[in-house]
């Protein structure tokens, strides 16, 4: 007589690859509604602009910024209070890298961007400040505490202040056929829509990201650094190529630098008011920190170089090679 047996080790394998095939799902509807995310997002900035006479990229470093920056928000917050710091940093530093490597690279190789004077007089420095302020705030004592928290929930109040009343549009508009605004009242529902799809799609993402990584056993400060960091960045990425596409470069601009700003002073700045923030792997300080930190340094340059207040495929490319060097270092 024959008798037929199934192996535990089968079975655990089966059980294993369809929670694999979930999390491909997860992640596939999680950029299906991150697209439609960012084309009601955008509805909603162009509309509000129109409405309230206020320049696009305003527009784009307040409303779209803070709707984009809400995945980064939620990640940061929940990692931090669930006893994962490293997610919650690795989580912003590495979404502030693909922001401008990865998002900002594609968008200036679908289309160049003309800089204007405030870009590099107000903008880029208010970047430069808020990523440093983080390094001298966590470098030093490997720690964010709630009192630099509040100083920098301070420094983003007063930067949207100073926005709001004195801020003229930093890149050059292209003309465009004139667009009727849109009711109120369908601006802010796609302003709702727009962000919770963003919001939802981003949980999708990340939930299906990180059940792979953990598939293959990968360490929390990678998840956080790169996959968990590219799924909140997606976001950006849909928002800022749809801008592109419909030639609203200000939105697209606006909303990546805003974006990181956002991430920094508001995300990190919120989370270390409810919950002490502490680096556990010190490869956040000794690499990815200066990573994030070189990256932001170089779109300066890059604006005058070859050609003066300018970015172009040239520009794109390069910004892609440094976050390729990025990930292969890192993963490495």
């Amino acid at each position: 007589m024959k008798i037929y047996y199934y192996s535990t080790s089968g079975l655990s394998y089966l059980c294993n690859k369809l929670v694999c095939m979930q999390d491909i799902l997860f992640i596939v509807i999680g950029l299906v509604l991150l697209i439609l995310g960012g084309n009601w997002l955008l509805k909603s900035a162009v509309a509000l602009s129109l409405r309230l006479d206020i320049p696009k990229i305003i527009i784009g470093m307040t409303i779209v910024s803070f709707a984009t920056s809400t995945p980064e928000l939620i990640v940061s917050i929940t990692a931090a209070m669930e006893g994962f710091p490293d997610l919650a940093l690795g989580n912003v530093v590495g979404s502030n890298i693909a922001n401008l490597g990865l998002v900002l690279g594609l968008t200036i190789i679908l289309g160049p961007i003309d800089v204007r004077k405030s870009f590099y007089v107000t903008d880029w420095p208010v970047m430069m400040v808020a990523s440093l302020l983080l390094f001298v705030f966590i470098f030093f004592d490997g720690e964010l505490v709630r009192y630099e928290g509040i100083i920098m929930v301070a420094a983003l109040f007063l930067f949207l202040v100073y926005l709001l009343r004195y801020q003229k549009p930093a890149v050059v508009e292209e003309e465009v056929e004139v667009i009727k605004p849109l009711p109120l009242y369908k601006a802010v529902l796609f302003l709702g829509l727009g962000g919770g799809a963003l919001w939802s799609g981003s949980e999708f993402l990340i939930t299906g990201a990180v059940g792979l990584a953990n598939f293959y056993e990968v360490s929390e400060r990678i998840i956080g650094i790169t996959i968990v960091s590219v799924g909140t960045s997606i976001p950006e990425l849909a928002a800022s190529i749809i801008a592109i596409l419909k030639k609203e470069k200000a939105i697209s601009l606006g909303n990546l630098i805003g974006s990181n700003i956002f991430n920094i002073l508001a995300v990190l700045g919120i989370t270390s008011m409810i919950t002490p923030i502490e680096v556990i792997d010190q490869g956040l300080l000794s690499s990815d920190i200066l990573w994030m930190l070189g990256i932001s340094f170089i779109i300066l340059p890059l604006v005058f170089l070859p050609k003066g207040l300018r970015l172009g495929w040239r520009d794109g490319t390069l910004l892609l090679l440094v976050y390729a060097a990025f990930i292969y270092f890192t993963l490495h």
